[in-house]
């Protein structure tokens, strides 16, 4: 836990001052998963564009595919720093194909190009791509999503359909959908695959969620904060983050709907850039949204959500100098508020020194 020690007391002239030293220190009162949701914004993609696909491999967060003015087959790479690089591209050049990871595989399905496709790529570990067994019918605009043991494909323009590889990439194919419908997204939390939005049958746009266990049996829980397709899914701490995405008009959307392990829905931070047909996939200790379109544009952005940090709130005079960060400061009120755990000091000549 660290500690908090006073290092020296009393001072020139009696003025009493007293520095109090903190060194990775939690307050027992702090709860370490508390907080809200990280935002930030890391390097770009190599290309801007939409309609790609985000899964995770080892240390690596992979974008793959997309469209702007014609397919592409590149695939960027964010390692845990957020440092991107470029493996090799897809097999085939496309657009609106999904991804999902499974043992030590990423595997990259469907998509579109003169025509649907049925193809499967799979990277590991080492950036290396294979193509495993294709999917059981060709089609676009489905959502990937991990559980258990199983990298999940789920929906399709016009579809319900749902297939599952297992760690030796063999597949089959478990409970469909509950609503039929295309341009949706998927994420994971806890011991579930979770399948948000998308468009289908009147109404268009989806606030539905299908959600898969470690057995794939399928429940539905709250739906959406907003109906919509074009979004993306990404997991990060104990949530699955759907981000983005577009409904009527069309609207554009900078939504984050965060479910928890129990799949409670919450909405933290909204996206730098409201836009649709973005990807997302999850490294290290982030969640990232990458690339998009907003009716006029097509983006390289991306945006990274990390996991809460806790923060201490302090109590001390006006006028106290401290230092939590690169340089001293002075306080300007009775309370400031400090980054969990706390290393740093604080100067004071009277009052108390407090946390909570």
């Amino acid at each position: 836990m660290g500690e908090a020690i006073i290092t020296r007391r009393g001072g020139l002239g009696g003025s009493g001052e007293a520095i109090v030293e903190f060194d990775n220190f939690i307050p027992s009162n702090i709860d370490p998963s508390d907080g809200e949701l990280i935002h930030s914004t890391p390097t770009a993609l190599s290309e801007a564009r939409y309609h790609l696909a985000g899964a995770s491999v080892g240390d690596y967060a992979l974008f793959a595919g997309g469209y702007d003015s014609s397919s592409h087959g590149t695939v960027d790479a964010y390692d845990t720093s957020l440092t991107r690089s470029t493996p090799t591209p897809l097999s085939v050049a496309r657009r609106q194909l999904a991804g999902a990871s499974v043992g030590n595989y990423v595997l990259f399905a469907g998509g579109r190009d003169s025509s649907n496709c049925n193809t499967v790529d799979a990277y590991n570990a080492s950036l290396i791509r294979s193509t495993p067994t294709a999917l059981s019918e060709a089609k676009y605009g489905l959502a990937g999503a991990s559980v258990g043991n199983y990298a999940l494909f789920a929906g399709g323009t016009s579809r319900k359909t749902v297939n599952a590889y297992d760690t030796s990439l063999t597949r089959s194919t478990p409970t469909a959908l509950s609503v039929a419908r295309g341009t949706l997204a998927g994420a994971s939390v806890g011991n579930y695959a979770l399948f948000a939005g998308g468009s289908g049958s009147s109404p268009t746009y989806k606030d539905t969620v299908d959600a898969y266990d470690t057995s794939l049996t399928r429940s539905t829980p709250t739906g959406l904060s907003v109906a919509r397709l074009g979004l993306a899914g990404a997991s990060v701490g104990n949530y699955a983050l759907f981000a983005g995405g577009s409904s009527s008009s069309p609207t554009y959307r900078d939504t984050v709907d965060a479910y928890d392990t129990s799949l409670t829905r919450s909405t933290p931070s909204a996206l730098s850039v409201a836009r649709s047909r973005l990807a997302g996939a999850s490294v290290g200790n982030y969640a990232l949204f990458a690339g998009g379109y907003d009716g006029s544009d097509s983006y390289d952005t991306v945006d990274a959500y990390g996991p809460p940090v806790p923060m201490a709130r302090l109590y001390m005079p006006v006028g106290t100098k401290y230092k939590f960060g690169e340089n001293e400061e002075t306080a300007t009120t009775n309370e400031i508020t400090v980054p969990v755990p706390l290393t740093g000091y604080i100067k004071y000549k009277s009052g108390a020194v407090g946390t909570e």
